[in-house]
Protein backbone atom coordinates (compact mmCIF):
# COMPACT_ATOMS: atom_id res chain seq x y z
CA UNK A 1 0.00 0.00 0.00
CA UNK A 2 1.43 3.72 -0.75
CA UNK A 3 1.31 5.76 1.59
CA UNK A 4 0.51 9.69 1.65
CA UNK A 5 3.81 10.01 3.34
CA UNK A 6 5.02 8.19 0.38
CA UNK A 7 4.15 11.12 -1.79
CA UNK A 8 5.38 13.58 0.37
CA UNK A 9 9.20 12.05 0.48
CA UNK A 10 9.14 11.36 -3.56
CA UNK A 11 8.15 15.27 -4.05
CA UNK A 12 10.64 16.25 -1.61
CA UNK A 13 13.59 13.94 -3.26
CA UNK A 14 12.80 15.20 -6.68
CA UNK A 15 13.57 18.89 -4.92
CA UNK A 16 16.77 17.88 -3.64
CA UNK A 17 17.98 15.67 -6.27
CA UNK A 18 17.19 18.24 -9.19
CA UNK A 19 17.23 15.11 -11.56
CA UNK A 20 18.29 15.95 -15.32
CA UNK A 21 15.55 15.03 -17.28
CA UNK A 22 15.63 14.41 -21.16
CA UNK A 23 12.59 15.42 -22.83
CA UNK A 24 11.62 14.74 -26.44
CA UNK A 25 8.46 16.34 -26.39
CA UNK A 26 6.04 17.90 -29.26
CA UNK A 27 6.47 21.51 -29.80
CA UNK A 28 3.09 22.64 -28.64
CA UNK A 29 3.88 21.87 -25.40
CA UNK A 30 7.64 21.81 -24.89
CA UNK A 31 7.72 25.62 -22.72
CA UNK A 32 5.07 24.12 -20.65
CA UNK A 33 6.83 21.17 -20.15
CA UNK A 34 10.35 22.70 -19.61
CA UNK A 35 8.49 25.11 -17.31
CA UNK A 36 6.54 22.77 -15.15
CA UNK A 37 9.50 20.38 -14.82
CA UNK A 38 11.73 23.31 -13.59
CA UNK A 39 8.71 24.27 -10.71
CA UNK A 40 8.40 20.60 -9.68
CA UNK A 41 12.45 20.65 -8.50
CA UNK A 42 13.74 18.86 -11.70
CA UNK A 43 16.40 20.00 -14.67
CA UNK A 44 15.04 19.88 -18.41
CA UNK A 45 16.97 19.43 -21.62
CA UNK A 46 14.57 19.21 -24.98
CA UNK A 47 17.35 17.94 -27.13
CA UNK A 48 16.48 16.00 -30.03
CA UNK A 49 19.19 15.99 -32.25
CA UNK A 50 20.44 12.72 -33.48
CA UNK A 51 24.08 13.78 -32.76
CA UNK A 52 23.29 14.11 -29.00
CA UNK A 53 20.41 12.26 -28.07
CA UNK A 54 22.13 8.90 -26.80
CA UNK A 55 24.97 11.01 -25.03
CA UNK A 56 22.07 12.67 -22.51
CA UNK A 57 20.21 9.67 -22.35
CA UNK A 58 22.79 8.47 -20.51
CA UNK A 59 23.03 11.24 -18.41
CA UNK A 60 19.83 11.80 -17.12
CA UNK A 61 18.01 10.78 -14.01
CA UNK A 62 15.21 10.02 -16.61
CA UNK A 63 13.92 10.39 -20.34
CA UNK A 64 10.58 11.07 -21.47
CA UNK A 65 9.16 10.62 -24.83
CA UNK A 66 6.05 11.96 -26.20
CA UNK A 67 5.04 11.35 -29.65
CA UNK A 68 2.72 14.41 -30.26
CA UNK A 69 4.13 15.78 -33.72
CA UNK A 70 5.47 12.69 -35.17
CA UNK A 71 8.11 12.97 -37.68
CA UNK A 72 10.52 10.34 -38.95
CA UNK A 73 13.40 12.54 -37.55
CA UNK A 74 11.67 12.60 -34.13
CA UNK A 75 11.10 8.99 -33.85
CA UNK A 76 14.87 7.85 -34.84
CA UNK A 77 15.48 10.45 -31.68
CA UNK A 78 13.13 8.29 -29.64
CA UNK A 79 14.75 4.81 -30.49
CA UNK A 80 18.16 6.56 -30.23
CA UNK A 81 18.16 8.04 -26.69
CA UNK A 82 15.75 4.58 -25.54
CA UNK A 83 18.14 2.53 -26.76
CA UNK A 84 21.12 4.70 -24.73
CA UNK A 85 18.97 5.29 -21.64
CA UNK A 86 17.86 1.69 -21.00
CA UNK A 87 21.50 0.65 -21.49
CA UNK A 88 22.12 2.95 -18.91
CA UNK A 89 19.88 1.92 -16.57
CA UNK A 90 17.59 4.97 -16.88
CA UNK A 91 13.96 5.00 -16.84
CA UNK A 92 11.80 6.02 -19.74
CA UNK A 93 8.45 6.92 -19.86
CA UNK A 94 6.54 7.21 -22.92
CA UNK A 95 3.03 9.37 -23.60
CA UNK A 96 1.85 8.02 -26.98
CA UNK A 97 -0.03 11.23 -27.81
CA UNK A 98 -3.20 10.34 -29.90
CA UNK A 99 -2.13 6.62 -30.11
CA UNK A 100 -5.54 5.71 -32.25
CA UNK A 101 -6.04 8.65 -34.09
CA UNK A 102 -4.01 7.10 -37.17
CA UNK A 103 -2.00 3.73 -38.00
CA UNK A 104 1.01 5.81 -38.10
CA UNK A 105 1.06 6.54 -34.69
CA UNK A 106 -0.27 2.92 -33.31
CA UNK A 107 2.64 1.67 -34.96
CA UNK A 108 5.16 3.90 -33.80
CA UNK A 109 3.99 3.69 -30.10
CA UNK A 110 4.03 -0.61 -31.04
CA UNK A 111 7.36 0.04 -32.42
CA UNK A 112 9.09 1.65 -29.20
CA UNK A 113 7.69 -0.59 -26.60
CA UNK A 114 8.71 -3.22 -29.10
CA UNK A 115 12.18 -2.17 -28.98
CA UNK A 116 12.29 -0.39 -25.61
CA UNK A 117 11.98 -0.71 -22.29
CA UNK A 118 9.35 1.27 -20.70
CA UNK A 119 9.07 2.02 -17.02
CA UNK A 120 5.72 4.47 -17.45
CA UNK A 121 2.93 4.73 -20.36
CA UNK A 122 1.16 7.87 -19.71
CA UNK A 123 -1.99 8.43 -21.62
CA UNK A 124 -5.62 9.17 -21.58
CA UNK A 125 -8.05 6.70 -21.86
CA UNK A 126 -8.26 6.54 -25.91
CA UNK A 127 -4.40 6.25 -25.97
CA UNK A 128 -4.36 3.36 -23.47
CA UNK A 129 -7.44 1.70 -25.13
CA UNK A 130 -5.94 1.89 -28.57
CA UNK A 131 -2.48 0.03 -26.68
CA UNK A 132 -5.01 -2.71 -25.87
CA UNK A 133 -6.72 -2.60 -29.06
CA UNK A 134 -10.15 -1.76 -28.08
CA UNK A 135 -12.52 0.52 -29.97
CA UNK A 136 -12.66 3.57 -27.28
CA UNK A 137 -13.94 6.31 -29.85
CA UNK A 138 -11.04 8.63 -29.54
CA UNK A 139 -11.62 11.92 -31.31
CA UNK A 140 -8.11 13.00 -32.58
CA UNK A 141 -5.11 13.56 -29.12
CA UNK A 142 -8.72 14.07 -27.35
CA UNK A 143 -9.76 10.65 -24.71
CA UNK A 144 -13.41 10.47 -26.66
CA UNK A 145 -15.61 8.48 -25.15
CA UNK A 146 -15.70 4.26 -24.54
CA UNK A 147 -17.78 1.98 -22.88
CA UNK A 148 -14.86 -0.25 -21.60
CA UNK A 149 -13.58 -1.02 -18.42
CA UNK A 150 -10.52 1.24 -18.51
CA UNK A 151 -8.97 -0.50 -15.45
CA UNK A 152 -9.31 -3.46 -17.11
CA UNK A 153 -7.52 -2.08 -20.06
CA UNK A 154 -4.59 -0.11 -18.01
CA UNK A 155 -3.79 -3.85 -16.46
CA UNK A 156 -3.89 -5.57 -19.43
CA UNK A 157 -1.53 -3.17 -21.21
CA UNK A 158 1.01 -3.21 -18.08
CA UNK A 159 1.04 -6.88 -18.25
CA UNK A 160 1.33 -7.12 -22.02
CA UNK A 161 4.99 -4.60 -21.74
CA UNK A 162 5.86 -5.03 -18.26
CA UNK A 163 5.32 -1.52 -17.32
CA UNK A 164 3.44 0.75 -15.28
CA UNK A 165 0.22 2.12 -17.11
CA UNK A 166 -1.09 5.82 -15.93
CA UNK A 167 -4.42 6.61 -17.60
CA UNK A 168 -5.37 10.18 -16.56
CA UNK A 169 -9.37 11.56 -16.93
CA UNK A 170 -11.37 12.71 -14.48
CA UNK A 171 -10.28 9.83 -12.29
CA UNK A 172 -6.97 8.75 -12.85
CA UNK A 173 -5.90 5.71 -13.09
CA UNK A 174 -2.50 3.98 -12.02
CA UNK A 175 -1.21 0.16 -12.60
CA UNK A 176 1.46 -2.30 -12.96
CA UNK A 177 -0.68 -4.77 -13.81
CA UNK A 178 -1.09 -6.55 -9.88
CA UNK A 179 -1.74 -3.34 -7.91
CA UNK A 180 -3.93 -0.54 -9.13
CA UNK A 181 -4.63 2.87 -7.99
CA UNK A 182 -7.57 5.18 -8.02
CA UNK A 183 -6.88 9.13 -7.86
CA UNK A 184 -9.52 11.44 -7.25
CA UNK A 185 -8.06 14.93 -7.70
CA UNK A 186 -8.17 17.06 -10.32
CA UNK A 187 -9.91 19.67 -12.22
CA UNK A 188 -12.02 20.00 -15.08
CA UNK A 189 -10.13 22.76 -16.65
CA UNK A 190 -6.87 20.49 -17.11
CA UNK A 191 -8.32 19.29 -20.78
CA UNK A 192 -8.77 22.99 -21.77
CA UNK A 193 -4.81 23.62 -21.67
CA UNK A 194 -2.62 22.42 -24.32
CA UNK A 195 -0.28 20.23 -23.48
CA UNK A 196 -1.57 19.05 -19.36
CA UNK A 197 -1.17 15.89 -20.43
CA UNK A 198 2.66 16.28 -21.61
CA UNK A 199 3.46 17.91 -19.03
CA UNK A 200 1.96 14.86 -16.32
CA UNK A 201 4.09 12.68 -18.20
CA UNK A 202 7.75 15.30 -18.20
CA UNK A 203 6.45 15.08 -14.33
CA UNK A 204 6.05 11.21 -14.04
CA UNK A 205 9.44 11.59 -15.51
CA UNK A 206 10.95 13.50 -12.55
CA UNK A 207 9.62 10.81 -10.21
CA UNK A 208 10.80 7.57 -11.85
CA UNK A 209 13.93 9.23 -11.89
CA UNK A 210 13.92 9.26 -7.64
CA UNK A 211 12.33 6.19 -7.32
CA UNK A 212 12.78 2.84 -8.79
CA UNK A 213 9.76 1.91 -7.97
CA UNK A 214 7.78 3.09 -10.57
CA UNK A 215 4.46 2.29 -9.09
CA UNK A 216 4.61 4.58 -6.71
CA UNK A 217 6.74 7.27 -8.34
CA UNK A 218 3.55 7.11 -10.94
CA UNK A 219 1.13 7.50 -8.52
CA UNK A 220 3.10 10.06 -5.99
CA UNK A 221 3.52 11.96 -9.84
CA UNK A 222 -0.03 11.57 -10.47
CA UNK A 223 -1.71 12.72 -7.10
CA UNK A 224 1.00 15.67 -6.47
CA UNK A 225 0.06 16.79 -9.93
CA UNK A 226 -3.67 16.54 -9.64
CA UNK A 227 -3.45 18.34 -6.07
CA UNK A 228 -1.65 20.92 -8.37
CA UNK A 229 -4.42 21.27 -10.68
CA UNK A 230 -7.20 21.41 -8.32
CA UNK A 231 -5.98 24.23 -6.25
CA UNK A 232 -5.04 25.98 -9.60
CA UNK A 233 -8.68 25.81 -10.45
CA UNK A 234 -10.00 26.95 -7.27
CA UNK A 235 -7.85 30.54 -8.07
CA UNK A 236 -8.20 31.05 -12.04
CA UNK A 237 -10.75 32.30 -14.12
CA UNK A 238 -10.58 30.24 -17.07
CA UNK A 239 -8.28 28.15 -19.01
CA UNK A 240 -5.45 30.68 -19.35
CA UNK A 241 -5.13 31.84 -15.87
CA UNK A 242 -5.28 27.97 -15.11
CA UNK A 243 -1.49 27.44 -16.66
CA UNK A 244 -0.57 30.52 -14.72
CA UNK A 245 -1.55 28.61 -11.27
CA UNK A 246 -1.40 25.50 -12.09
CA UNK A 247 2.74 26.41 -12.14
CA UNK A 248 2.87 28.33 -9.61
CA UNK A 249 0.76 25.67 -7.34
CA UNK A 250 3.55 22.85 -8.44
CA UNK A 251 6.15 25.13 -7.00
CA UNK A 252 3.96 25.73 -3.97
CA UNK A 253 3.12 22.72 -3.23
CA UNK A 254 4.07 21.47 0.02
CA UNK A 255 3.06 18.68 2.69
CA UNK A 256 0.48 20.21 4.64
CA UNK A 257 -1.22 20.34 0.99
CA UNK A 258 -0.37 17.00 -0.05
CA UNK A 259 -2.22 15.46 3.62
CA UNK A 260 -5.24 17.80 3.33
CA UNK A 261 -5.81 17.09 -0.15
CA UNK A 262 -4.18 13.71 -1.29
CA UNK A 263 -7.33 11.68 -2.77
CA UNK A 264 -6.56 7.97 -3.94
CA UNK A 265 -6.70 4.22 -2.86
CA UNK A 266 -5.95 1.06 -3.88
CA UNK A 267 -8.46 -0.81 -6.30
CA UNK A 268 -9.60 -4.51 -4.70
CA UNK A 269 -9.12 -7.02 -7.59
CA UNK A 270 -12.19 -8.55 -7.90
Amino acid sequence: MISTQRLIDLMRAVREKKPLLHVITNRVAINDSANGALAVGASPIMAEAHEEVETIAAISGALELNIGNLTPYSIQSMLLSGHAANQAGVPVVLDPVGAGATEFRLQTVQKLLDELDIAIIRGNAGEIAALAGEDWGAKGVDAGEGDGDIVAIAERVARKWHTVTAVSGAADTITDGQQTYCIKNGHPLFPYMTGSGCLNGVIQAAYAAVSPNYLEASVAASVNYAIAGQLAGEKCAGPGSFRQQLMDELYLLTEEKIRRYAAFEEVARS
